[in-house]
């Protein structure tokens, strides 16, 4: 029961307030969600953009191996003769779709493995946001897809992109806002998604599982995980964390767990809070960009960490 669990952080566990490099104590808290996405595992006339699985040729190099400071970095790309060189952009590999019309042949250096076909090209490309989602598919079954791999590409908003252009207010730079602009200018759409170099790849998931899997290979839990920047906050550890419900001043305090990452989730106090499956949590995701502060519970035992009854910050 509550009590029970109460307890038991209290005993065994010991909270230090996560702090910016700046030392200062607030960040930004934002929200995602596991859409749903009409589509099919064959390309047809409606359903005509790909979902890649990772590619044969993509490198990846965990540069903690060669330099410990840089741990929780990767560096991606591929072999052009004895070089690594950066993987196709964004561009790039949807010209590789575009240019044959079916994205398995070959085109600016990158090969296709299509696991399933989307039939809108702006769901696909906040489902890459996102990270996993389901696909449903024309007998109204669910294909579960989940996040397999990325480009090595940094990760570059739309939604900032249109404000700087004067396309949309910055209240209005929601996931509806910007689908919403889409539907509205889509002579301009390819463009703008092209404008996001980073590009994620995907794996089939059981349809069995009660949510999508994080970055630690566990089940998400709608309302209670969130993926953090692991080179402050550890994966795996409970972090209390103190928000404010999506455009609301009203509170959203409570425990949650560091269970997943994401590229745009950068800094000591930045979290992207999990609010589940379906339209009611997208809704809640698209709109949530709160400030908030954030206090991880370590264990007692942790190497490193003062003893100070008060849970200050770590020695380093």
């Amino acid at each position: 029961d509550d009590a029970a669990a109460r307890a038991f952080f209290e005993r065994h566990f010991e909270p230090y307030q996560a702090t910016q490099e700046d030392g200062s104590d607030e960040g930004m808290v934002t929200g995602y969600y596991e859409p749903l996405l009409k589509g099919d595992r064959v390309r047809t006339e409606r359903a005509r953009f790909p979902l890649y699985a990772a590619p044969d040729d993509l490198v990846t190099v965990d540069l903690a191996s060669v330099y410990p400071e840089l741990k929780n970095l990767r560096l991606r790309g591929k072999l052009v003769g004895n070089k690594l060189v950066p993987y196709p952009t964004r561009k790039e590999i949807d010209a590789a779709t575009n240019g044959n019309g079916n994205g398995l042949g070959r085109v600016n250096g990158f090969k296709g493995k299509p696991i399933a076909w989307a039939e809108d090209p702006v769901d696909l490309f906040f489902l890459q946001i996102q990270g996993s989602g389901r696909i449903e598919l024309p007998d109204g079954s669910h294909m579960r897809v989940g996040y397999a791999d990325q480009n090595g590409h940094p990760y570059q908003s739309i939604g900032k992109l249109l404000v700087e252009r004067g396309e949309l207010k910055l209240e209005q730079a929601s996931m509806q806002g910007i689908k919403d602009w889409g539907a509205r200018n889509p002579d301009k759409l390819p463009e703008l998604l092209a404008s996001n170099p980073s590009y994620v790849f995907f794996r089939e998931l059981p349809n069995g599982l009660t949510g999508p899997l994080g970055a630690l290979g566990v089940p998400l839990t709608g309302g209670r995980s969130i993926a953090v920047d692991p080179r402050f906050i550890p994966l795996g550890a409970p972090v209390f964390l103190a928000t404010t419900q999506p455009n609301s001043p009203e509170p959203l305090n409570r425990l949650v767990m560091a269970q997943d990452t994401g590229g745009a989730i950068r800094g000591g106090v930045r979290a992207d809070f999990f609010w589940g499956f379906g339209d009611a949590a997208g809704e809640l995701a698209g709109r949530m960009k709160q400030r908030g502060r954030m206090w991880v519970l370590l264990p007692r035992s942790w190497p490193g960490m003062t003893s100070s009854a008060n849970g200050k910050n770590p020695k380093n």
